[in-house]
């Protein structure tokens, strides 16, 4: 899988250890997630199949047996804003 960067659609944080899904088939699985206050909205870091992890790809994260969209996005999530010199 592609280490890539999910987020959750709806508002609600996907945890480590939810599983991954396309058409009812398991993808991929989620390694962190939670609140990203930069961001201002959840998101999360999950391994999902190459040919899934181009950003903008909706997926569903399996949440206690329930369903919840997720998009993935690319890694960094937040721009690194340091000045290297």
């Amino acid at each position: 899988g592609v280490l890539t960067g999910l987020l959750p659609q709806g508002g609600r944080p996907v945890r480590d250890g939810a599983e991954l899904a396309l058409d009812g088939n398991i993808v991929g699985h989620v390694t962190s997630g939670g609140f990203a206050p930069s961001l201002d909205a959840p998101a999360a870091l999950g391994f999902v199949e190459a040919a899934l992890a181009t950003p903008g790809t909706e997926i569903m994260a399996v949440v206690r047996g329930r369903e919840t969209p997720v998009v993935t996005a690319a890694l960094p999530l937040v721009p690194h804003r340091y000045i290297r010199g």
